[in-house]
């Protein structure tokens, strides 16, 4: 049973801080992430105040109705994992 478990484990995240990364977030199953136009701003929100406390620079973004891609350099080794999972746990 060991073997499946360590056949099933996601890879490490390779990490390069100071290279620029192009992110998709997508809504489960692909589902809607935003309904409203006020959704839109609570995510912009979250989204800037995430950027400047895990030293992320944000280049672009594009908010679609299920997904979103970003434009990020990371200034650290884990600053962007830091703002993904931030923002999930906010934005839900």
């Amino acid at each position: 049973m060991l073997g499946v478990v360590d056949a099933m484990a996601r890879p490490p995240r390779l990490s390069f801080p100071g290279i620029a990364l192009h992110i998709v977030q997508r809504g489960v199953d692909r589902q809607p992430c935003f309904r409203e136009d006020s959704d839109y701003l609570v995510y912009l929100t979250f989204l800037g105040d995430l950027t400047v406390r895990t030293q992320c620079a944000l280049h672009a973004y594009c908010l679609m109705t299920n997904h979103v891609h970003l434009l990020l350099t990371p200034a650290g080794e884990h600053s962007c994992a830091k703002l993904m999972r931030e923002l999930g746990q906010r934005y839900v």
